[in-house]
Order: C-alpha cells, then structure tokens, then sequence
C-alpha cells in the first residue's frame, strides 16, 4: 500500500507542482536512519516520502489512529501511533527494532503542525542514541497545502548532514537537541541564498 500511495502521490504533486530535493547525497545508503523534519502542514509527509528514496516509518499521534478506517490506512503506509502526552515503552521500541533492522523513521521533532517554530523534543534524539542510528536533518520550504501546490508553488526540501549519537548523559542529549535545532536553521539559511 506504501509504494501504491507513494506512486499515486508522485502523479499528483508532478501535475500541480514542482518539487526540488537539495543534498539527497547526504542520505546513508546502507543503514536505517531517522529522518526529521520541520512540521507546518500535512503536505510535507508526502513530498518528504517523495523525496526519500526508501520506504519512511512514521511516528503518528495516536488520535489520528481512533478513527478505524484512518487508522488501517495509516498503519498500511508504514506509520505507528505514539501518545505524546503520555509516552510508553513502545514509542521508543518500535523505531529503534525498525531503525535496527536498517528501515528509515520519520519523525517531526516539534511533536505537532506549527505555523511557528516550535520547540524540538528530545524523543528523536533519544531513540537515534539508543538505536545508533543517524539522524538526518530535513527542512520543507513550500506549499502547505494541495490548493497552494495547484497555485505552481515550488515545494523544497533540503536535507542536512547526518548526525551520529552515542552517549550516556542527559546533559548531552540535550546538547544534540540543540545542535538538531541549529541545524534546521542552517538548512534554512542555505535555502534563503
């Protein structure tokens, strides 16, 4: 269902719009890795699953999976529900058995759609050390809807250099938050020259 969404979704973003993919180079070939992303709109899970070239594991909060329908939907293109108010065990198991066995997770660090920045939470940086697997930072610069994509707006997406975690203290997952945050500004900053 993942690969029949993903060619459905290709026809239709290349109908009504352009995308352009900066350093896709930078993505690891031959290991699982969690890609982030900055989270405005429901637009850039797509063009983000556009524009990496293997199959992404979403974490999803767990209300979109109420709905029965929606829910076997999500959970047929890859994605897994994850309570943001109260975490279990599970939200960090299921990405790291995944990141592990060399899948790619999606994970917006913000944790909800922004129209302004938000604060990043640590839980990428958390499982990426417990899984030791990178995270690759991405940034969506573009429409945030289908209307806006039909208007010829150009969507972009930009993705930074991997960063590798492997530590034993909270002080410095919390430091990896940051770097995380200063990263996307720096994606933004590339895509503004």
């Amino acid at each position: 269902m993942y690969q029949f969404t993903l060619t459905v979704a290709k026809m239709v973003v290349r109908l009504f719009g352009k995308v352009e993919v900066k350093n896709k180079h930078l993505l690891p070939k031959n290991e699982g890795y969690i890609v982030t992303c900055t989270h405005r709109g429901w637009l850039e899970i797509v063009i983000l699953g556009i524009c990496v070239p293997r199959s992404i594991h979403y974490m999803a909060k767990k209300e979109l999976f109420e709905n029965k329908f929606i829910g076997s939907f999500l959970q047929k293109i890859n994605a897994f529900p994850v309570d943001r108010e109260n975490p279990s065990p599970s939200s960090i198991k299921i990405p790291v058995k995944l990141l592990k066995s060399g899948e790619v997770v999606g994970i917006f660090p913000s944790g909800t759609r922004a129209a302004e920045n938000a604060p990043l939470k640590r839980g990428a940086v958390t499982i990426s050390n417990l899984s030791k697997a990178p995270i690759v930072p991405a940034l969506y610069v573009g429409p945030r809807t289908l209307k806006e994509l039909r208007k010829m707006k150009k969507a972009t997406i930009i993705f930074g250099e991997p960063i590798y975690i492997n530590t034993t203290s909270k002080d410095e997952l919390a430091a990896h938050t940051e770097l995380l945050n200063e990263q996307t500004i720096l994606l933004e900053n590339q895509i503004e020259k």
